[in-house]
Parts: C-alpha cells; sequence; structure tokens
C-alpha cells in the first residue's frame, strides 16, 4: 500500500511545502495551520506509515525507515524542490529527507522534533498510543501539552475515527518501541546524526515550547550552527495547536 497525502492546489507555480505530523496524529491535525498559508500554496500533507489513511504502507518504523518512504513517495510525485516542515517524530523524518535530499529541499522548519537528545517522556507517548477513544485521548493530549484549553473537538474526533481502525494502536506501539533505547538503565529515544548537519546550507528554522512536557526545551541547544530558534514561551508539545500563530509565521518566512 502506498502512503496517502492530502495535495491541495497542485497547479500552482509556488514551492510545495510537505507537512510531516508527530507520533499518533494523522495529517489532518495541520488544519489549524493550513487554513493560515495563502490560499494557492501547494500542499503535500501526509499520514506517515502506520498512521490514519497510510496505516498499511510500507515504511512503518523509526524516523529513518519513514524519511525512505517519504522519498520514495515524493520521487513518485516527480518533486524536484520542495519546503518540509515536521512536527516532533515528524522533525525528526523531516530532518532526515533534508540529510538525504539535501538539493531538493528549500527550507527546513522543525516543531519540537523528535532525534536532538536522548530524554522524552516516553510514559506519555505510550497512554497517547494506547488511548482510542475521544475522552481517552483528551486526556492523553492534555498531558501533552502545557495548561490551557483543550484539544479542539471535530480533531478529536477525527483522530478517534483513526485509532478505530484495526490494528492503529498495536502498530503506534510497534513505532514507539521502535525509536526508543534503553542505555545506563534508562529509557530513552534514538538520536540523529546531529554533525552531518552542518554545511547543508537549507534555511532552517527550530520552534520549541519552554513547558515540552515530552522533549525538554534545553535539546533546541543541540541545533546546527545558523538555524533560527525560537523559543515559544509557555507552550507545551503541541505547537500545532498551542502556538498556531508562531508556526505559521515560521513556515511563511520560509517560504
Amino acid at each position: 500500500m502506498t502512503l496517502f497525502a492530502e495535495v491541495r492546489h497542485a497547479s500552482s507555480a509556488k514551492t510545495p511545502l510537505v507537512l510531516l505530523h508527530g507520533f499518533g496524529a494523522i495529517g489532518s491535525g495541520w488544519a489549524p495551520v493550513t487554513g493560515r498559508l495563502d490560499d494557492d500554496q501547494p500542499l503535500i500533507v501526509y499520514d506517515l506509515p502506520g498512521h490514519g489513511s497510510s496505516l498499511d504502507a510500507e515504511g512503518v518504523g523509526h524516523a529513518g525507515v519513514m524519511a525512505k518512504a517519504i522519498l520514495e513517495d515524493l520521487g513518485r510525485r516527480g518533486l524536484s524542490s520542495l519546503h518540509l516542515c515536521g512536527h516532533s517524530m515528524g522533525g525528526a523524518v523531516a530532518s532526515l529527507v533534508a540529510l538525504k535530499a539535501a538539493d531538493r529541499v528549500r527550507s527546513l522548519t522543525l516543531l519540537a522534533p523528535g532525534g536532538f537528545g536522548f530524554e522524552i517522556n516516553h510514559e506519555a507517548l505510550r497512554r497517547y498510543a494506547v488511548a482510542a477513544e475521544q475522552g481517552e485521548l483528551a486526556t492523553a493530549l492534555a498531558g501533552m501539552r502545557a495548561p490551557g484549553p483543550v484539544a479542539d473537538r471535530s480533531g478529536l474526533e477525527r483522530l478517534a475515527a483513526a485509532r478505530q481502525a484495526p490494528g492503529a494502536v498495536d502498530r503506534l506501539l510497534a513505532i514507539l518501541a521502535s525509536f526508543l533505547i534503553v542505555r545506563d538503565g534508562r529509557t530513552g529515544q534514538g538520536t540523529l546524526p546531529l554533525r552531518s548537519f552542518d554545511g547543508l546550507g537549507i534555511p532552517t528554522r527550530l520552534l520549541w515550547g519552554t513547558a515540552d512536557p515530552i522533549l525538554p526545551d534545553k535539546q533546541a541547544t543541540t541545533i546546527w550552527p545558523n538555524a533560527v530558534v525560537t523559543l515559544v514561551e509557555g507552550a507545551g508539545h503541541m505547537l500545532i495547536e498551542e502556538a498556531t500563530e508562531a508556526v505559521v509565521t515560521a513556515i511563511q518566512s520560509q517560504l
């Protein structure tokens, strides 16, 4: 099965923006952001392997496996130039796509990306992975953001519907296990080869919430030179919802 992606405004002459969601999410979760972009901005919004409508697609696994699947799909679409934006696990995937295809990536925008340090709140991610009903998802998501307004109800409905698919929760648990490692008796995440990103020449912006309960904002200091780093005061991990305007501003500055 091939990857699912929602494609918008494909006839525009502008360079497409590719959006990669985080662990356990689905592509429609980008709606708060895409609704604020220019009407003629071409978009490719993926459901990552093992998620949503890509539940049975090839490429289920850690960020490296997913990056390979995304690159292959972009090749099938004939894209020779693109902008990339990824959140959390999708940020790790976007980083690896940029590393492997630097000549095709016009810009890279990362929202609290995975793989920038060992520490990760894997217990919260596991609670999120096994949540299938709207109430369970709302509770799990509350533990991933800073205190404040709850998630958009329509977004919760779409996410809950995706979790009802046979095997959806098991697939998420397998993906979670694929990027967690144990070191000195502690469980954390595998890390990206960050030194390899030096000198790519890709304009990069990094956003991170100072109250992120999943990935500590100190991991923002590991970004490569010449990247623009923005710490979003008081925001948690779910920047697409918690800091929509900051995310849109960062993306628009790259396009």
